[in-house]
């Protein structure tokens, strides 16, 4: 309808008002095929990176790809020179260095690539009823009962005496074993089923079954779990005693697929938070010669509240731009208190059949673009930054000036509490900051839900945040 035909209730309610509408309302063909072409590789990289580790060694690659080189503090380095500084393989940093003077400070992107899991614990093999299984202590937050009767898939490191490195991913390759956590029936679960949903399955029900066949020597005791070790030590030369240097954890072993009739959406374990990882290295991998240096993180530990030398409650962050600033003359401070940052991470999307954990005018919703959320925090708003009017209207410019669809959303009902980012660490730097990133549904569970439409609108997003002149 054109504007002469509009009443004048309807121009001034345009004029005025919020009109946040689904964006198969609005995208053109083309911009529908832009959506979809974009997901295909971030499949392909949440199959590829289920742990942190995994992660960093897929970033890095690319970023090699790409022409970046491991950052050296002694170096000093010229506009579009890139760099990366690995941290202990489970976080990583990349920069594209800017043409605008180090004192106007820089753009932050910072995401998280662990996700919640089952991790096993130091001494983890046992034998029980002539089975073996692995011991573990849950990652991260999660509904303990999901982990139960799904396959599963062993990720990690095992580091020998001798500091030699294993690594190992049982359970992806079509002709590999998979893993479970058992479940009882429900013929006999009535006592089970009395627990409280939170204690459906206890933490130290969370055992992976990872055998039965015993090792043929009547003199031996604890036969499978022999067995387990024989196998294991065929494949990988290790002894028990390795698994005290080891980092394994059990991960859902489903790949990434394609949901609703439509193929709208992705569905995949891990989408919180390296959904946000993806569409923030994809921006930095395409920032040739932007005008802020660009200091796009891939953190560890935010599950677990961001603490180690890995997680961003640390100070390698602080530390990197630092030396960045040293180059030319500056302090950290003086480049930290002039910068920016959007903390890229994911927000719950509004579920019907559970809509009344949301505040349905205050909370994200699937297909309606990227999320930004000024504050997260429980309750009230404890454990937040907060970002400013000021930085929110800045942010509400570069979105819409770059024609990105956008929402706002928010936590949870207020009195239910919510959730943490990295944010609160990084605007501790002295750095506005704001939450950006794509709505979920099913978020912490092993099998996650996002819309495609959003996941192509947040790395646009990115985008546009880093080209700002």
């Amino acid at each position: 309808m054109d504007k002469e035909n509009r009443t004048a209730g309807e121009l001034l309610q345009e004029k005025l008002c919020i009109n946040r509408r689904n964006i198969g309302l609005t995208a053109t063909d083309g911009e529908e095929a832009a959506a979809q072409a974009f997901c295909e590789p971030y499949k392909q990289f949440l199959d590829a990176c289920k742990t942190e580790r995994e992660a960093v060694t897929y970033i890095v690659a690319r970023a090699q790809a790409a022409g970046y080189k491991p950052f050296d503090p002694k170096e000093v380095y010229l506009p579009g020179d890139r760099v990366y500084y690995n941290n202990r393989g489970k976080a990583v940093i990349l920069s594209t260095i800017g043409t605008r003077p180090m004192s106007d400070g820089v753009r932050i992107m910072a995401s998280h690539i662990d996700s919640p899991r089952l991790d096993l614990k130091p001494n983890p093999l046992y034998e029980e009823a002539q089975l073996a299984l692995f011991k573990t202590h849950y990652y991260g937050g999660i509904k303990k009962y999901q982990w139960g009767a799904i396959p599963l898939a062993l990720h990690g490191v095992i580091v020998k005496k001798n500091g030699e490195t294993i690594t190992c991913a049982i359970g992806e390759a079509e002709d590999d074993p998979v893993f479970t956590v058992t479940d009882l029936l429900p013929h006999l679960a009535q006592e089970q089923m009395k627990r409280t949903l939170a204690e459906g399955l206890k933490g130290e029900e969370l055992n992976v079954l990872v055998g039965c066949r015993p090792f043929k020597d009547d003199k031996v005791s604890e036969k499978v779990k022999l067995n387990i070790i024989r196998l294991l030590n065929e494949k990988y030369g290790v002894v028990e005693e390795d698994f005290l240097s080891a980092e394994l954890t059990a991960v859902p072993q489903f790949k990434a697929r394609d949901v609703g009739l439509d193929r709208s959406m992705v569905g995949s374990y891990g989408h919180d938070d390296r959904v946000c990882a993806y569409t923030s290295l994809m921006a930095e991998l395409e920032a040739e010669s932007p005008a802020y240096t660009t200091v796009t993180v891939f953190t560890d530990k935010e599950e677990t509240g961001s603490d180690g030398n890995t997680g961003l409650n640390s100070n390698y962050l602080k530390y990197f731009i630092k030396d960045l600033a040293g180059m030319h003359g500056l302090s950290g401070r003086e480049v930290l208190s002039k910068s920016t940052c959007l903390s890229a991470d994911v927000n719950a999307a509004y579920d019907p059949t559970f809509g009344d954990t949301l505040e349905k005018r205050n909370c994200a919703y699937l297909n309606q673009g990227v999320v930004v959320t000024q504050y997260t925090g429980a309750r009230g708003k404890s454990g937040t930054s907060q970002a400013s009017a000021e930085f929110m209207a800045e942010i509400r410019n570069l979105l819409d000036d770059a024609k990105v669809v956008w929402q706002t959303g928010e936590l949870g009902k207020v009195d239910l509490g919510g959730g943490g980012t990295v944010a609160m660490y990084i605007a501790a730097l002295n750095v506005d900051v704001v939450d950006v990133g794509v709505p979920v549904l099913s978020m912490h569970a092993p099998f996650e839900v996002v819309s495609k439409q959003d996941v192509y609108q947040t790395y646009r997003a990115f985008r546009a945040y880093i080209a700002a002149k």
